[in-house]
């Protein structure tokens, strides 16, 4: 079997899927982004795709570590990313060749289900409860809200206030029925966090998500010292290597790797061994489409230490493209009282309606994230 050929596909909301074309007619998928950054991204992958038309797709190590070790440069966003489609894609393939799960390629399930959560309202939502109660209806239990829109380096005690009366009352209303994860978003302050997770202790979040920026990671386990709010983050690391000294630092409660960011599922299930080893579990980051989502199933059914899965159904960013939109095997995808079981179909276990994708892809956006600005028009974190 060799690599015929690659093809990409720009799709709303702001996702890049990937097809890799072999010459005994098995395509394998894979979603290779840098949200808002998708011409570098398609860029990034035809130069990879040189180094691999024509080899034997099921020889994943190998075309890891060439891809990886190939260039002098590497690690980082874009190559990471760009490489992470290929591995999807690459294991698709293989699941596909063999008529198995790549979930069985990979030793078997370690459980029967994957427990979710959902996410609630936007940058600022102002009807989280409302929210809330329309998904108790089908079954969902766990969600997780952004901490807040636009914050300024030093926070005003009005806005420490009304961040901790938001969560408050939605912990009010709905008591111990739920549980609810805070993202920071690396919104807040190195000078801030501290505080609002002293303030935050009283609504029992499950955990907040990166609590600082990446680039202040080594904090973590002093910031972990001061609350007790379970810390996670992760979806800004790119590699094992990213990840090993946090973890050695200790602070981390979960970890949060994104398969498409962080070299594929070959490099991701390294990182959620490496994180078993130092107790810390894992949820793989997932606000993108079915094939990241499928990805990171795979992952956390072969893995003992992951607790909860995101998806994007039903988020804010893409309210008007479900991820379904763009498969055929929607019901695989069916959450149940707040569970997903295991995509049994060969390779991923996504069937990709390609009439859908390419239609699609002749009207994606070319998509930012907001640039926000502080109170003084300094630039904002997103």
């Amino acid at each position: 079997m060799k690599i015929d050929r690659i093809r990409l596909y720009s799709v709303p909301p702001r996702w890049l899927f990937l097809a890799i074309d072999t010459d005994q007619g098995i395509t394998g998928w894979g979603e290779p982004i840098v949200e808002g950054r998708t011409e570098t991204m398609v860029a990034a992958v035809n130069e990879l795709a040189e180094y691999i038309i024509d080899r034997d797709p099921r020889q994943i190590n190998d075309i890891w570590q060439l891809l990886y070790q190939g260039g002098f440069y590497r690690g980082g966003p874009v190559l990471m990313s760009a490489l992470s489609g290929i591995d999807q894609a690459l294991w698709d393939i293989k699941g596909k060749a063999l008529d198995q799960p790549v979930f069985e390629l990979l030793g078997g399930k370690c459980r029967e289900k994957m427990a979710m959560y959902s996410w609630i309202g936007g940058d600022e939502a102002e009807n989280a409860i409302e929210e809330i109660e329309h998904r108790l209806e089908s079954g969902d239990r766990v969600f997780k809200l952004n901490v807040a829109g636009r914050l300024d380096r030093l926070h005003s005690t009005k806005t420490i206030d009304n961040v901790v009366a938001y969560f408050s009352a939605i912990r009010h209303k709905f008591g111990n029925s739920i549980d609810f994860g805070i993202d920071f978003h690396g919104r807040v302050s190195l000078t801030m966090a501290s505080i609002l997770l002293r303030e935050l202790e009283c609504v029992h979040p499950l955990f907040v998500e990166e609590p600082v920026l990446p680039e202040h990671s080594d904090c973590l386990s002093g910031l972990s010292q001061r609350t007790s709010i379970p810390l996670a983050t992760g979806e800004r690391l790119y590699s094992r290597f990213d990840c090993r000294n946090i973890l050695a630092s200790g602070g981390v409660s979960v970890l949060q790797p994104d398969p498409s960011h962080a070299g594929g599922i070959t490099e991701t299930l390294k990182i959620a061994a490496m994180a078993s080893a130092y107790g810390v579990s894992i949820a793989p980051h997932c606000p993108l489409g079915p094939i990241a989502l499928a990805s990171c199933l795979t992952i956390g059914f072969v893995s003992h230490n992951a607790v909860i899965q995101e998806s994007s159904l039903q988020i804010h960013y893409n309210a008007d493209h479900s991820p379904l939109s763009y498969i055929s095997n929607q019901s695989d995808f069916t959450i149940k009282g707040g569970f997903m079981e295991p995509l049994g179909n060969p390779g991923l276990g996504v069937e990709i309606d390609e009439k859908a994708v390419v239609e699609a892809s002749r009207m994606a956006p070319r998509w930012k994230n907001p640039i926000w600005r502080q109170t003084d028009g300094a630039i904002a974190e997103w």
